[in-house]
């Protein structure tokens, strides 16, 4: 303790007129000690308290690993990773590409799960984890955030999973576009008429990118653009939306926009006597484990979730490394179509 004190007091005298641990301390109204479990992430802290510790923080300018940095050259070994229902395949699968990229670096990963995608929500996570020893931050999928709206600790390396970023912070994703229009005009070789969409949520920014494609693929072919119809990811509404897809003849191919809600469309066919892909071809996306074990096998785009989670480190690695920005650096993944058995031509009325 009495060394610190001394290391204190040597830097006041060469002049470094940058906040304090101490400063923070005593504006926020506790120990040093509560201050330094705040900035490690400790959870032995009450939630009042660390809010009020955090408000001094931003008050006074203070970021402990920028003053770390400042110290001595290296770094933390971990970055912190926010995310919003790790439940779901592409957040799930891209968070374990970053932690597998991650662990290539010798670095170790800090998650955040946020309650909401709302910009109060993922800027409140990324000033918390912004005031935590780490060197960089990814962001996977702020939905309702905007470059206007999500606020991100200054200087801090940053990277997103989201183009709507691109030019304000370095981004990386899927060809949702390519993607889609790959699985629409597959069906639309086999000789189907036209291709009905069962889509994400209306608030998914991936949703509304390929149901987008879905649309402007049709239209360039001169087909009838059905009604789309959202589902919420899950296989239930997949299994919800197909009991009524099934009632209509006129459907004879389904692009789906994720693998799970294409899994529940299958039965529900199926339980309503329509064969697939005999009666109704079916494409899904993603490609997730279980889609080769369907039956029928599952016709689906290929999200490489590993690439993904690689190029956000890299991207990130870069910044730390260099101590610069790449605020207009974009990377796209390409998509694959996988063709299995839950696709065939049309069947023909005699």
């Amino acid at each position: 303790m009495a060394m610190l004190g001394r290391m204190s007091q040597g830097t006041h005298a060469r002049g470094r007129t940058g906040p304090s641990i101490a400063d923070v301390a005593r504006l926020a109204g506790v120990s040093q000690q509560t201050v330094s479990r705040v900035s490690t992430g400790a959870t032995n802290v009450r939630a009042q308290t660390r809010e009020r510790v955090l408000a001094a923080m931003d008050q006074l300018g203070y970021s402990p690993n920028h003053a770390a940095r400042a110290l001595r050259s290296g770094s933390f070994g971990t970055i912190g990773l926010i995310a919003h229902r790790l439940t779901r395949t592409g957040e799930s699968r891209t968070f374990e590409g970053v932690v597998e990229a991650a662990r290539q670096h010798g670095y170790t990963v800090t998650l955040v799960d946020v309650r909401t995608p709302s910009s109060s929500d993922v800027s409140d996570a990324a000033r918390r984890l912004g005031h935590q020893a780490i060197d960089g931050l990814v962001v996977i999928r702020a939905e309702d955030a905007t470059p206007a709206t999500l606020a991100l600790p200054p200087r801090l390396p940053v990277v997103v999973s989201d183009s709507r970023f691109i030019g304000h912070h370095p981004a990386v994703g899927t060809d949702q576009a390519e993607g889609a229009a790959l699985a629409v005009q597959h069906l639309l070789d086999l000789g189907h008429p036209t291709v009905h969409h069962l889509g994400g949520p209306e608030d998914s920014t991936p949703a509304r990118v390929r149901a987008d494609a879905w649309r402007t693929r049709l239209r360039a072919a001169g087909r009838a653009v059905p009604a789309v119809v959202h589902g919420d990811w899950s296989a239930a509404s997949g299994y919800a939306h197909g009991a009524r897809l099934a009632l209509d003849p006129a459907v004879t191919a389904v692009f789906c926009a994720n693998d799970e809600m294409a899994a529940g469309l299958v039965r529900a066919l199926h339980e309503h006597g329509r064969d697939v892909p005999g009666d109704v071809s079916v494409v899904g996306f993603d490609d997730i484990p279980m889609a080769d074990y369907l039956w029928p096998p599952l016709t689906t785009v290929r999200q490489d979730f590993t690439a993904i989670g690689s190029e956000l480190v890299e991207l990130l690695m870069q910044q730390i490394r260099e101590r610069t920005t790449l605020s207009g650096h974009h990377v796209v993944v390409p998509t694959t179509l996988v063709v299995r058995a839950s696709t065939a031509p049309p069947r023909v009325v005699r």
